[in-house]
């Protein structure tokens, strides 16, 4: 893959990638005005760099989307096809490795889903004595430092099974436990970089949990003027959703499901600030990149806490609610604070964005489905050449700058939005424009046949 920017004349930044999971795009005040969560630090983020009102998750659920930001490439052409659904293959070049040969120290905090943690023991969705196919942690994926789960947690005492509230279906919530002592363990571990079974300092609230061992991270690579790329995914807030009792205390008059969502996810956007004023105290603000969005669009459905906003569809689906997702970059050395974009952007873009920073290069030509948004950063004019596609079960997507082509039975009808006069995907014009659903289908296609032979292996079987 060539890339035509110049070297970066300016020193090397340091990169950090914050993803929540299952964060609606209506949650956060800077895209939601009417959101009823406080999350001031992502707020002042959003105004003091970029915000991205299409900015979109590769898939539609977790583990396909992580991948994504990894390689630059559709979940498809790797095999995370689902959430607990393959593994990230050894032959996949991710952002990790990359940067690491380049001097980079680099880390995972939190939710990997990208494979197993241990072939010796029960451990999460599918770690398991003798499971050796799926086996695929973080640290052999280019991180050095690791702080990682196999999958979902609870989001508060991470390790123990929290309490049922009561309540039926989208009603139920889950509340602290107060007797850690008579608790039951949930069934995940937090595992280090050597494959050790992490034990002290889990319990509260996880975000903090993560972003204690995040800190000490950036502290000594600033320390010792070494570049750092942070990949730090949130548990919060997959289900089960708890938040401890002085955020939950900021939603009382909420239902008890809905305080303890909107009281997690006010306690990440603590952690985060606590983690941008780390980087103000270590004087490394102005030339730190530090991206946010979410894995896919919110759970349940209407009734639940999470905001997909206008949008339609929640997570699981291709329609905007379940794939476009808050956005944000925050780069004081090239991003003018306030800028916001309507530019469709989407997580196959980290790869292929840092690389074109830094100025570098794949070792090899294996097709790649993000762009270069750096034009987008430093404010010039641009237009997205490359649609985006989306695969996801029976479900099939492809997004130009305008429209929007989608399918929920593989291809066997259509639906088709303009985007642009129709974000709500509220009127379906495939009657209207049937020669468009033509041209757009036979380039899906073309793309999906494209990512058929990189999973089969045709990208290193050269």
């Amino acid at each position: 893959m060539a890339l035509i920017s110049p070297a970066w004349a300016a020193p090397r930044p340091n990169i950090i990638l914050l993803m929540a999971d299952d964060l609606g795009r209506g949650d956060l005040q800077c895209f939601n005005p009417s959101s009823p969560i406080q999350t001031p630090a992502l707020d002042e983020m959003a105004g003091a760099g970029m915000r991205f009102d299409r900015f979109y998750a590769s898939s539609p659920v977790c583990s396909p989307t992580r991948g994504s930001c990894l390689t630059g490439r559709h979940p498809f052409r790797y095999g995370v096809y689902y959430a607990n659904t393959g593994h990230l293959r050894p032959e996949e070049i991710t952002l990790a490795e990359l940067l690491q040969s380049e001097g980079y120290k680099t880390g995972h905090f939190g939710k990997w889903h990208l494979g197993t943690m241990t072939t010796e023991v029960s451990d999460a969705n599918r770690g398991a004595p003798g499971n050796t196919r799926d086996y695929s942690p973080p640290w052999k994926h280019g991180f050095q430092v690791c702080f990682s789960t196999e999958s979902k947690t609870p989001t508060w005492d991470p390790m123990l099974k929290p309490v049922r509230s009561g309540g039926r279906g989208s009603a139920q919530g889950w509340e602290p436990i107060e007797q850690r002592a008579l608790a039951t363990e949930f069934g995940t571990r937090y595992w280090n970089e050597r494959g050790q079974v992490v034990h002290d300092n889990l319990e509260g609230d996880d975000s903090r949990v993560i972003m204690d061992r995040v800190v000490p991270f950036v502290r000594q690579a600033a320390r010792s003027q070494t570049p750092f790329l942070s990949v730090i995914w949130f548990h919060t807030p997959h289900l089960p959703v708890v938040a401890g009792p002085q955020h939950a205390a900021i939603y009382e008059e909420h239902s008890s499901f809905k305080k303890r969502y909107y009281g997690c996810v006010t306690a990440m956007d603590e952690q985060i600030g606590r983690l941008r004023s780390e980087l103000a105290s270590l004087g490394i603000t102005e030339n730190t990149m530090i991206w946010f969005c979410s894995d896919n669009g919110p759970e349940g459905n209407e009734n639940s806490p999470g905001s997909a906003a206008h949008f339609r569809g929640r997570k699981r689906d291709l329609y905007e609610g379940g794939v476009r997702v808050p956005g944000i970059l925050e780069w004081p050395a090239r991003v003018a604070p306030g800028s916001v974009t309507g530019f469709p952007a989407v997580t196959s873009d980290y790869l292929v964005t840092i690389l074109d920073v830094l100025g570098l290069n794949l070792p090899d030509d294996r097709p790649v489905d993000g762009v270069s948004l750096l034009p987008v950063l430093t404010g010039r004019p641009a237009t997205r050449q490359k649609p985006i596609g989306f695969q996801s079960r029976r479900q099939l997507a492809w997004t130009t700058e305008r429209y929007k082509l989608l399918s929920r039975d593989l291809g066997e009808t259509w639906e088709l939005y303009d985007l642009l006069s129709d974000p709500a995907e509220s009127r379906n014009l495939a009657t209207e424009f049937p020669e468009k659903i033509e041209a757009m289908s036979e380039a899906l296609a073309v793309w999906i046949s494209s990512c058929k032979a990189s999973d089969e292996g045709g990208d290193w079987s050269k």
